[in-house]
């Protein structure tokens, strides 16, 4: 693993995978719209799993590891979140979030949106509704990501305010 700022290809032969990371100060937060035709509710283990496998290809988490995420310190039930089609019950958007009360920082995480509710506005909503529910509590809100991605996660979030974004290169031999 390499911060992009030390990565030279010559230097390292094999595949190569970017990652980025970024930061919001929570000072000043997107007030979130929620499209016509959605609804925002809770959802748990089962349900979240279930919908961020439908997103990804190449992704598998089960509900026994999401369930994990509710022993740990950083859990916050109310960093849990799904965006409902009204018409068919189905989640279309989910988001789990985190916060280390230790030093202050929110963690965005797991953020979806069902590939056929794309390009609606929604990812937008969901990340910022998180960051609503951490401001006031949390100093600061990460999230990071696989930069080389068609959903281009990268565009959303600084849309959403995240700055100073740090690459990092997991190259694989």
């Amino acid at each position: 693993m390499f911060r992009d700022d030390e990565f030279g290809k010559e230097k390292c032969p094999g595949t190569d995978e970017r990652y980025f990371k970024l930061i919001h100060d929570l000072r000043s937060v997107p007030r979130p719209m929620l499209p016509e035709g959605y609804e925002l509710t809770a959802a748990g283990p089962e349900e979240l799993a279930e919908h961020i496998n439908a997103c990804y290809a190449e992704e598998c988490v089960t509900a026994e590891e999401l369930a994990g995420y509710a022993g740990q310190e950083t859990y916050d039930a109310e960093l849990w979140i799904a965006v409902r089609d009204r018409a068919t019950g189905k989640i279309a958007a989910s988001g789990i979030g985190a916060f280390d009360a230790r030093i202050g920082e929110g963690i965005l995480d797991w953020i979806e949106v069902s590939p056929a509710c794309r390009r609606r506005g929604l990812g937008r909503f969901i990340v910022c509704e998180l960051l609503g529910r951490l401001s006031g509590k949390a100093d600061l809100a990460t999230v990071s990501g696989r930069m080389d991605n068609d959903t281009d996660p990268f565009a959303l979030y600084v849309s959403c305010g995240f700055v100073h974004p740090v690459i990092w290169h997991v190259v694989r031999t």
